[in-house]
């Protein structure tokens, strides 16, 4: 089976341009994959896990938000980037969405999320054009569901490092503190508030621009031990938001002598066995086991 990968940029409301790349291949399908990113994570990242879905008969999806990697991101352009975090689920997750939907009008669409992607789900007004969702390490920020010195990691995040790097370079330098990509300033200020307050981004609640309760869709939560950046609590937490959701909550611990899937591990060639196999099976038959 020869898989084809095509690198396309489109059109989004707010006037940027989203960076999207479609995997597929001559294998007939009717389910398609939208992979939501991780912050400061290149859609590449995802490369090998949209290659495997794709053998096994799925049309893929990636992206990077505005303001990260092909999506505008150049200095100049990064310092002018007016998005926000909100922004990137109601604006990109759902423009994306939407193209995978225009694209593929009678397959079922599978979101599936890494880390802040689950969290962007709530602001998607395109939410109704799911089957499905699968969060990995989707998490809250609050720094008080971190323990020992990761809460205090996520405490100088939101209190410090956000409020003094980001008026120096009109955009959060992620690149020069050894991070992730770069960050748009409306974006990181957004998600600093978020992260000092104990309901997260339902502290600011509106019900205009906040689907939470709407999404009623099947959705597999997954999370790993030793995830500092996302521990169970945190992760438990966020899930508790989609409160109408059908939803299997799974918490994996390493068997004897495996590894720790940790934080970025699940979409990493190492845990293709069991991982990506179990999510295609649950996408497909709704069983992972």
């Amino acid at each position: 089976m020869k898989i084809q990968s095509t690198a396309l940029h489109i059109n989004s409301q707010n006037g940027y341009k989203i960076a999207i790349t479609k995997y597929a291949s001559d294998k007939g399908t009717n389910q398609i994959i939208v992979i939501s990113s991780a912050t400061g994570v290149l859609q590449k990242y995802y490369s090998k896990f949209a290659s495997y879905a794709t053998s096994k008969g799925f049309v893929v999806f990636t992206f990077d938000y505005s303001g990260i990697g092909s999506s505008n991101n150049a200095i100049q352009e990064l310092k002018n980037n007016k998005c926000t975090l909100k922004s990137w689920g109601s604006i990109d997750q759902a423009t994306v969405l939407a193209y995978a939907k225009k694209e593929h009008p009678e397959a079922s669409l599978t979101l599936i999320t890494h880390s802040i992607g689950g969290q962007l789900i709530g602001f998607n007004p395109n939410h109704h054009m799911i089957d499905k969702i699968i969060m990995v390490a989707s998490q809250t920020g609050y720094w008080r569901y971190f323990k020992g010195l990761h809460s205090f990691k996520m405490l100088l995040f939101w209190y410090f490092l956000i409020p003094i790097f980001t008026p120096l370079f009109s955009f959060f330098p992620a690149k020069k503190l050894g991070l992730f990509e770069n960050l748009p300033k409306n974006m990181v200020y957004e998600w600093a508030s978020w992260g000092k307050q104990k309901k997260y981004m339902m502290h600011f609640y509106n019900s205009k621009d906040y689907f939470f309760d709407a999404i009623q869709k099947p959705m597999l939560a997954l999370s790993f031990s030793k995830d500092t950046f996302a521990p169970k609590p945190a992760v438990d937490w966020m899930v508790s938001q989609y409160k109408n959701a059908v939803v299997k909550r799974v918490h994996h611990h390493p068997r004897k002598g495996e590894k720790h899937v940790k934080h970025f591990g699940f979409f990493k060639t190492t845990f293709k066995d069991p991982f990506w196999n179990q999510t295609i099976n649950w996408i497909l038959t709704n069983s992972y086991t």
